[in-house]
Formats: C-alpha cells, structure tokens, sequence
C-alpha cells in the first residue's frame, strides 16, 4: 500500500497535506496528554513493529506482493491516536531514506496506514471486546482470562482495519484516471480505473496479507502480554512508573531485534505490490507512460529498496532494518523529552 512518487496528481497529494495536517496535530496532543515521558521510547519500539512488518513482503499467485502493517498493534497498546504518530513517523523514514513509499504522496500513504488502518482497527477491537474486555485489560498479566478474548479482538480488528486502509489506497488509485487524462483520453498518472484498482488491491488483502496482518498482530500481542505486561499503557501504575519501561522494553527488543535479523525472508517473494511498479513496467503493462508519471518528480533516497551500495541485498536489507529501528527509537526518545511525566490513567475517550 506504499503509494509511489506520481501515481497520485500534485492536487490530490495536496488535498491529503492539508487534510493530514490537522489530524497530525491532534495526534501530538493526545500523545501528550496520554503518554508519559517514561513510555515515550516504547512507542517508539512498538513503531519498529510496523516498520519492520512492512519489509516482510509476502507473495500473491501471479506476481504480485504485498505485506502486514502492524498498526491495530500499536493502536491496541497505546492508543489509536499514538499509533497515527508512530506509524507517520516511520512512514517518513521509509519515505525519505529508503524510497518505499513517495515523498508527496506522503500524505496520503500516512492517510490510509496510520489514521484509517489504526482508528478502523481499534474501533473494531473495542467492539469485539466488549466493555468486561477493557476492564480485565487494566489488570496486565500472563495468565488473565480476557487475554484470548483480547486476542480474538485484536486479529479481527487488525483484519478489518488492513482491508480498510488497502480500500482507502485502491479508491485513490482509481479516481486518478477518471479526473486526470489528456485530450487522447489516456491518464497522466495511475492508468487504472476502480473497476480495476478496487478488485485488484482488495484480493490480496482479503486473503494472504490480511492474514498475514492478523498473525503478526496477534502474535506479537499475546508475546507482550505473557512477557512485558507492563509494555503498554495498560500496565503503567503506581510507584512503578520510573522502572516500568526499562524492565517491559528488555524482551520486546530482544523480538524487535529478532525480526530485523529475519528481514531479508522479504526478499524471498519476487514481484512489486499492484500500483508499485517502475515507469517502465507500468508502460510495458498499458501500452504508454502516463504524462504526469513521465516528467514527474523524484526523490533520490539514501538506500533505495533497502540496499546500500555493492553489499549484499540481505546485508542491505538487515543494515536497513537497524537503520530504520535505530532511527525510530531515537525520534519517540527526543519527543519523549517534551511529555508530562506523569498522566492520568483514568477513562480514555479516543475521540
């Protein structure tokens, strides 16, 4: 779902800017209010969840890829609100050092991913978890009862909050030819209807990358929650606030450690995710270079495709995931400094 540079128009990126601005605003606040300065870090680790699913890239029969975002993840343990920070953030990186995902259309992939995917999924879990779910939720620990009704929760709501986001990206896709063509009728950027785009995007993620959203979010889930109670919001009480992040962070980094070294599996599928591919491609696929794509505007990353130079691509693709962990943890530490301390943990209202 990584929309590339000049798939979408210069207006319909800027329609997202300015729509996104607003929502990122409210994001910092309810961060700042909701989050202590002592469990700053640990969204930053969470967001290294997301990052590192999305360099799992996971085959579809005929040639195309796709993979898990992790965002309901983030949402269930900090908030839906702290998940739309998080996961801009690490979209950013990606973006800007590493060339997944384009600059200008930034917004959009943020629109989609950290707002849609999160503030769907969360939604979706506090419905199937019901009011009981949320109270057991504030007693962290390994062996409460509401944790497989927590789990089941959390995989549909992952589920439901990936189809979403895949929705939101496939219907921008699809307008594009339908406000943007030239007097021959041909599109200046996606060349594909959403009689095309909606059908073409909404098939994989049903199915395999839907799927593989739920395992991750579940798995990694029911890990925190036997391991690292304490991990997220739920588990921060009392006189254990200064200690808490330190002893919670030690074994969810050992997995976030464990995962950046099993990244290059990524490589395994062959193929570009439907709506990723290179100019060229795309001419070979419609028979022309949509106008707008053909003298658009690039971005030259740092590590483009997660590689650096003559390395190896599994050595890039590891060296890449400790960048983008590495980069992420520092971020949420320095926006960590500006938190309040302490918060009151008293009824949250999302909204």
């Amino acid at each position: 779902m990584h929309i590339p540079e000049n798939y979408l128009s210069p207006s319909t990126c800027g329609v997202f800017a300015v729509a996104m601005v607003p929502v990122w605003m409210r994001a910092v606040r309810h961060v700042r209010e909701e989050v202590p300065r002592q469990k700053m870090p640990l969204v930053g680790v969470a967001a290294a969840f997301c990052f590192l699913a999305m360099m799992f890239n996971i085959p579809l029969p005929g040639g195309t890829t796709g993979h898990a975002v992790a965002g309901t993840l983030v949402a269930i343990l900090f908030g839906p609100w702290a998940a739309t920070l998080a996961i801009s953030i690490a979209l950013a990186i990606q973006a800007v050092m590493f060339g997944d995902g384009g600059i200008l259309a930034l917004p959009a992939n943020c629109f989609n991913m950290a707002f849609v995917l999160p503030m769907c999924g969360y939604a979706v879990y506090g419905l199937v978890r019901g009011r009981e779910g949320r109270h057991e939720g504030s007693k962290a620990g390994s062996g409460r009862p509401g944790l497989g009704r927590e789990l089941v929760a959390a995989g549909v709501g992952s589920y439901v909050g990936i189809n979403a986001a895949a929705l939101c990206a496939a219907i921008e896709f699809g307008v594009q030819p339908l406000l943007f063509s030239d007097a021959a009728g041909r599109a200046l950027y996606c060349p594909y209807p959403l009689w095309v785009s909606v059908p073409a995007m909404l098939v994989g993620h049903l199915t395999v990358w839907g799927a593989a959203e739920v395992v991750f979010t579940v798995g990694i889930l029911a890990f925190v929650r036997r391991v690292a109670p304490g991990f997220g919001l739920g588990g921060l009480a009392g006189d254990g606030v200064q200690a808490a992040p330190v002893r919670a962070a030690r074994p969810v980094l050992a997995l976030v450690a464990a995962l950046a070294v099993l990244t290059p599996l990524g490589l395994l599928a062959t193929g570009d995710a439907w709506g990723e591919w290179s100019t060229a491609d795309l001419a070979a696929q419609v028979g022309y270079t949509p106008a707008g794509m053909a003298h658009g505007w690039e971005w030259a990353s740092l590590m483009p495709d997660y590689s650096l130079g003559a390395l190896p691509s599994w050595l890039g693709y590891v060296l890449s995931a400790a960048i983008g962990v590495g980069a992420l943890l520092v971020a949420f530490r320095l926006l960590g400094a500006g938190a309040s301390s302490r918060v009151d943990f008293g009824p949250r209202h999302d909204g």
